[in-house]
């Protein structure tokens, strides 16, 4: 079930990373752009996301698409949502740590997810209701039981504004209990990691749609958690996760609500 989309899905996402390697500390300064305040694209997430656009397009010109960079267009119901270059800011630094996400979500959430970093080799790919892999072994999440002693990522960007107290105050909690907490500036890449149990667990405040569409489905395929910062599952609305193992999940919540 659902091979093709699949299929589609992880070439568009390497489609999108062949472009971005050819980029990569190569870009050309005067291409480099500020959508708003240190938020930035570069003519490489433009040239992805055209690239990624057009595979999908090929393949299920039926379906939607919703992508960082162009917006959205098209069928609602069943969609595409892509960021065609998650962690722009590392990837104009030269700091190498940046990926690919593209999911397709339809009435009922995630049905296919695909984060790649090509830089590493590394592809992440989940179909709904049958598992995730890692380079094609499956993958689960850690055993980690709790959050003592628990490895996490978590993320803040100049752009969480006026929450920047809620989510420093969380942080303050959550830092005396963690083995260790690392923010390394892309949230696609964040999630593909917990569900292959390389972190234990993860938080952010508001991530956009094409942030979490596929690591989303990576994490419930690889039996991980994944709520909003009130327990509920409001958070593809409003982009604030929870995720983990369970234990990892649930300490994780009691600890950021104090």
């Amino acid at each position: 079930m659902y091979d093709a989309q699949r299929e589609a899905c992880l070439a568009a996402a390497q489609a999108g990373g062949k472009v971005l390697l050819g980029y990569f500390r190569k870009l050309d300064p005067a291409t480099i752009t500020e959508k708003t305040k240190n938020d930035m694209v570069s003519e490489a997430d433009r040239a992805a996301e055209t690239a990624i656009h057009a595979e999908l397009d090929f393949r299920f010109p039926q379906y939607g698409f919703m992508g960082e960079e162009g917006g959205a267009s098209g069928d609602t119901e069943r969609r595409w949502i892509v960021d065609p270059l998650d962690g722009t800011l590392n990837f104009v630094q030269g700091f190498p740590h940046w990926c690919v996400s593209v999911a397709l979500w339809d009435a009922e959430g995630p049905v296919v997810g695909c984060v790649l970093d090509p830089l590493r080799e590394d592809c992440f790919l989940a179909v709904r209701g049958m598992g995730a892999t890692w380079n094609g072994q499956p993958m689960h999440v850690s055993q980690q039981e709790g959050l003592d002693g628990a490895f996490l990522a978590t993320g803040f960007a100049f752009q969480l504004g006026e929450r920047w107290p809620t989510f420093n105050a969380a942080l303050g909690r959550v830092f005396p209990r963690a083995k260790g907490i690392r923010r390394a500036g892309s949230a696609a890449l964040d999630l593909a990691h917990v569900a292959c149990g390389i972190f234990d667990g993860y938080f952010e405040l508001g991530l956009k749609p094409w942030d979490l569409a596929a690591g989303a489905l990576l994490v419930q395929e690889a039996g991980g958690v994944i709520t909003d910062w009130n327990g509920g599952q409001g958070w593809f609305q409003s982009g604030n996760l929870v995720v983990g193992t369970r234990g990892v999940a649930q300490d994780l919540l009691e600890t950021l609500e104090g």
